[in-house]
């Protein structure tokens, strides 16, 4: 019986010394609850994406030198028994410079640490080159597939595989490999951003990978906000016929602890190291054994109770006698896209060393749900708004405004612009028009202007309040409401938005507190108020019909003629595909915010500014 913990932990790119301390502390608890193996995600180390990290030497040394500190320290301090899945970057020695190559010859590294040291090393096999990965650029592929022996109770040993994230969603390579090794355990450290409805891809991937291996799988996902990506955890333990046995929760970090009855290792031993396998994808990959020593049996506080079918028992009693797993509960699609903007915007301020955000609250729905969810991320107190009335604002815009601050309990000022305006405009000569964009922009400028002000003032971040729609079709003002830190909302479309309103006012209610977000900024019809009687609906189609266009033209990628092959009105098409193409400087310079679906406006869609060509409509 072989006890395994998968530590699905929050680290932060580039802080090496943070990231080996979070090692060190859930490797102790695991082992306080008897575990043998803890698995930790993908580059857990150095955090990921490193990005060009990865192309420079001293973040590469650092890393190797700080995996090496990390299994020392671990053995001081009495965890040397315990065998850790670590992932780090590491590099290739021996390949000589040529173009087309990544400086230094990076590896995207795992590393099993034992008894003070590095035991042996791997590196990722498939480097996926597609939507926000761009792993060519930064990595050489692994061409190892390691096996360790870990002694168990009763004098048994079992032996334990090792791939890398990518690994499993390609077919071939480790994954084939670990089924020819003869390991009947496969641990996968992930770093696999979130996607609505990737949970449920996930699952079934690593039931497949699973019964082609012939392996218990066990995956454990990174957790946390970088920059654009979050990462939901959601990690998953799969027996060899991909019968579900444990998953963790989503969006927080978490220890997910299961005793596995395995075979026990026969036969192949670490003399046979080095053997070559065909791994089905055109590549050999070399299987590298080792046998871990045996040591005493780590102390355990926590008590395994129940059983799960066919492999062994997996529910988990902790310290406190609740349990905690081996089945999280399961987040519903509004509740899982929440938490995610929630998380990415809470570590994001957090891990860039902010303590407070500010944002220009409208009574509008696109700052009202801006600023619940940044209240959600790092509590109402840190939360400040700024009510900027301008002559066209109208009587319930403040007053919304206004509820929700009581509601939630933010802290607000009220800042009059029209007396700046009218100032800029005198400033500007009479030749500046009394009417029309110039004049509603300027009004956006000058909120984001004292927005930064204030920023500068006093420390917080400027958060943006723009969502997917506005941004895809130029709905939104340069240095104006585009002027900020960090977009929370920059990937979910306008309906999403109201759907997303909706769901925080009802769970609210269901827990019987006071709903955040004022109905009357729910229903109302959505204006920008920098004209008279302004209406979104003047200058863009109905949102429900714009948004469903704006996901088969900007997610789905289709054409033209297929979109209106899909039903959508043949003029609309034209104007749409015009406003998103028109406007692709504008999302060059709009911060950056959590991504949520298949692609969003950064990392995942990068089209040229400067560009002729247009999508014909047929005929």
């Amino acid at each position: 019986m072989l006890r395994i913990a998968l530590a699905q932990v929050n680290t932060t790119v580039g802080d090496l010394a943070g990231n080996a301390e979070i090692i060190v502390e859930w490797a102790r608890r695991a082992a306080d609850r008897g575990a043998r193996v803890v698995v930790f995600p993908e580059m857990a180390l150095t955090g990921y994406p490193v990005e060009d990290l990865a192309l420079r030497t001293s973040f590469v040394e650092a890393s190797i030198a700080t995996l090496r500190d990390v299994a020392e320290r671990l053995n001081v301090e009495g965890l040397g028994g315990v065998a850790l899945v670590v992932g780090y970057l590491d590099r290739r020695a021996g390949l000589a410079p040529r173009t087309g190559l990544p400086a230094g010859a990076p590896l995207d590294a795992a590393a099993v640490l034992h008894g003070g040291r590095v035991v042996i090393t791997s590196a990722k096999h498939h480097l996926p080159n597609y939507g926000v990965f761009d792993e060519y650029r930064y990595f050489v592929p692994g061409d190892t597939l390691p096996v360790f022996r870990v002694p168990v109770a009763g004098g048994e040993t079992v032996d334990v595989a090792v791939a890398i994230c990518e690994d499993l969603w390609q077919d071939g390579g480790p994954v084939a490999v670990t089924r020819q090794a003869g390991a009947p355990l496969l641990v996968v450290p992930n770093a696999s951003p979130y996607e609505r409805g990737k949970d449920d891809v996930r699952l079934e991937l690593c039931q497949r990978r699973a019964r082609e291996a012939g392996a218990a799988l066990a995956y454990c996902n990174l957790v946390g906000g970088q920059d654009e990506l979050v990462f939901d955890g959601d990690s998953i333990l799969v027996s060899a016929t991909g019968e579900l046995l444990a998953r963790g929760p989503q969006f927080e970090e978490a220890l997910i602890v299961a005793d596995l009855d395995l075979p026990a290792a026969a036969g192949v031993g670490a003399e046979t190291s080095g053997e070559a396998a065909d791994a089905g994808d055109g590549t050999v990959i070399t299987i590298e054994r080792v046998a871990l020593p045996d040591t005493p049996e780590m102390p355990g506080t926590g008590e395994v109770t129940a059983s799960g079918a066919g492999a062994g028992k997996t529910t988990i009693i902790d310290e406190g006698g609740e349990e905690t797993g081996p089945f999280w509960p399961r987040l519903d699609d509004l509740a899982e896209v929440y938490a995610a903007l929630v998380l990415g915007t809470a570590d994001y301020v957090r891990k860039n060393g902010f303590r407070s955000v500010i944002l220009a609250l409208s009574g509008g729905i696109d700052s009202a749900l801006t600023a619940t969810i940044a209240a959600d991320a790092i509590g109402p107190e840190n939360v400040h708004v700024v009510l900027m009335p301008s002559r066209w604002s109208s009587d319930h815009s403040v007053t919304d405004a206004e509820d929700l601050v009581k509601r939630q309990g933010l802290n607000a000022r009220t800042i009059a612009i029209q007396d700046i305006v009218d100032a800029f405009k005198s400033g500007l000569g009479e030749g500046f028009p009394a009417t029309g964009l110039p004049p509603e922009n300027l009004q956006s400028r000058v909120r984001g202007v004292i927005n930064m002000a204030l920023s500068n003032a006093e420390g917080h971040l400027v958060l943006t309040t723009g969502n997917k729609s506005e941004i895809a079709c130029g709905y939104s003002t340069l240095y104006g409401d585009s002027a900020g830190g960090f977009g929370p909302i920059k990937d979910a479309l306008k309906t999403l938005v109201w759907d997303l309103s909706r769901w925080r006012n009802e769970h609210a209610e269901r827990a019987g507190e006071t709903p955040p977000i004022p109905a009357n900024s729910i229903t109302k019809p959505p204006s920008a108020e920098l004209a008279p009687g302004q209406l979104d609906t003047d200058s863009l189609p109905e949102y429900e019909v714009l948004d469903a266009l704006l996901d088969d033209y900007v997610e789905k990628d289709m054409g033209s003629a297929a979109l209106i092959a899909a039903g959508h009105d043949p003029a609309l098409v034209a104007r749409v595909i015009r406003l998103v193409d028109l406007a692709e400087y504008k999302r060059r310079q709009y911060p950056p915010g959590p991504k949520i679906t298949v692609k969003n406006f950064g990392r995942d869609r990068r089209l040229p500014i400067t560009s002729r060509w247009r999508e014909a409509l047929p005929g």
